[in-house]
């Protein structure tokens, strides 16, 4: 519950670039997925405090090697609400490099998106992040392209880039209606 909590308390810091006004209890009725549940795949994670990330607290995500696909190392979890045809879906999140392969200073992470979370995994919306040393913050936007049942989407952030060692703030995505 401590964890919920923290990352609801992330959620909100983040609700001035995203809300535009609005106030958090409808803010907070607009995520889709579990920000504070994370599923991460293909590598190690564990969480580390950092007071410079929204709510003090970052997944720290350790790749063991480049793999042969992006996605043989990803973090992200499942949509749990129903989305419509037409929604508007904002993906955002927070994350920085802590370690690069072979001393570099900055990654990217080519692929984040909402996806369909079984074959042939089409992508919903996406775009591409560039890391570095110091916490940038990620918006990435696009219009659900059919009617969806809670599960049948998910969040993912493809890592297996290189050997390197990635913190993420929460991964939210809001699912803003027509």
């Amino acid at each position: 519950m401590a964890t919920i909590r923290m990352w609801a308390a992330a959620i909100l810091a983040l609700a001035p670039a995203i809300a535009f006004g609005e106030d958090a209890a409808d803010l907070m009725k607009q995520i889709v997925n579990d920000p504070g549940a994370p599923e991460v795949n293909g590598a190690k994670a564990s969480l580390v405090s950092d007071p410079n990330v929204q709510g003090g607290k970052a997944l720290r995500v350790a790749v063991p090697k480049k793999g042969t696909n992006p996605w043989d190392s990803t973090v992200g979890g499942a949509i749990k609400k129903p989305i419509a045809s037409g929604d508007h879906l904002v993906l955002v999140f927070s994350a920085r490099l802590e370690t690069g392969e072979n001393g570099a200073t900055t990654a990217t992470l080519p692929y984040n998106a909402v996806q369909i979370a079984a074959a042939p995994y089409s992508t919903v919306m996406s775009d591409a992040a560039e890391i570095g040393p110091e916490w940038k913050d990620f918006q990435i936007t696009g219009t659900s392209n059919g009617n969806y049942k809670p599960g049948d989407l998910k969040v993912t952030v493809q890592l297996a880039t290189a050997k390197q060692t990635v913190d993420f703030g929460p991964i939210v995505v809001l699912d803003r209606g027509k």
